[in-house]
């Protein structure tokens, strides 16, 4: 069973967490102790030393699918490129061609593995299919947060958190930052993570930062009909876009209503087996941590 988290901060000390099990919240901090070892240990939390400085990345465990959430009938890979031509066999694409040299594949486990792979039969590079980051902001702002109505489908005109795919060559934080001002024209700070929810099924980790608006000024950015700042109360909970948005908003108004502050979040969101992708209500919670 999974038993705890790496988040990887700006600063050199490494706060070591011991996750205890209840069963009606999942798991809770008991303990923790702190070094200046670079190397995190599988049980570590790693935080930055001041609240205000920006967490530079964020350690997102592997998943084994790479179906986007952001587009359930196109499936994504990091691997694959305009060379690559691709089947759906469900949760994993078949390639079968090279990405580097254009041979032809054939599909065998590497030895040494465990996985079937694409293998080219003329350079004998391996094609791996990788997950996709998800990064996003949670803006609070007088006791209410900042949704985005999409313009763009799926899920054109359902309501969302700014949130997008992570670029090659910036952290998490960066990629959060950039997805608000893009979806919502607002400058934000990010202040700390708040979730992480891998999504197996379809091989995305979303990553979700709370932030404070720079200014308080947002507007609809080219993917968005509208912007608006909802009271906790008032969340178009029957109109959101996906599952993903869904658990990080419950997450974060039982937090604010219980202890009146948000916590940290991790968990495994699992669609119920024969339910539809657009069905953001069929799912299960697991592995949930907290801290």
């Amino acid at each position: 069973m999974l038993k705890a988290i790496q988040i990887l901060g700006s600063s050199s000390v490494f706060v070591s967490q011991r996750w205890k099990y209840h069963n009606s919240c999942g798991f809770s901090i008991i303990s923790c102790s702190c070094s200046s070892s670079r190397t995190p240990t599988m049980t570590s939390l790693v935080m930055p030393t001041s609240p205000t400085r920006k967490m530079r990345c964020f350690r997102a465990f592997r998943a084994s699918t790479i179906r986007a959430e952001s587009n359930p009938d196109a499936p994504s890979s990091s691997s694959a490129s305009s060379s690559a031509s691709v089947q759906s066999t469900g949760s994993t694409l078949k390639i079968n061609f090279c990405q580097w040299c254009g041979g032809p594949t054939k599909h065998d486990i590497p030895e040494g593995e465990e996985k079937i792979r694409a293998i080219c039969t003329l350079c004998g590079k391996i094609t791996y299919q990788n997950p996709k980051m998800v990064v996003g902001c949670l803006i609070a702002h007088e006791n209410k947060v900042l949704l985005c109505q999409r313009k763009i489908q799926p899920s054109y005109g359902r309501w969302t958190l700014p949130a997008g795919y992570l670029e090659i060559g910036e952290s998490a934080a960066e990629g959060a930052i950039r997805e608000t001002w893009e979806e919502a024209g607002a400058d934000v700070e990010v202040q700390s993570p708040f979730a992480q929810l891998d999504i197996p099924l379809i091989g995305q980790t979303y990553i979700i930062f709370l932030g404070k608006l720079k200014k308080p000024h947002f507007s609809p950015g080219p993917e968005s009909l509208d912007c608006r700042l909802f009271a906790l109360d008032d969340i178009p909970f029957d109109s959101l876009a996906f599952s993903s948005m869904l658990v990080t908003l419950k997450l974060y108004i039982e937090d604010v209503k219980s202890t009146g502050r948000p916590k940290f979040h991790y968990g495994t969101i699992n669609k119920r087996p024969g339910t539809s992708p657009s069905d953001i209500q069929s799912y299960t919670l697991d592995f949930h941590l907290q801290s």
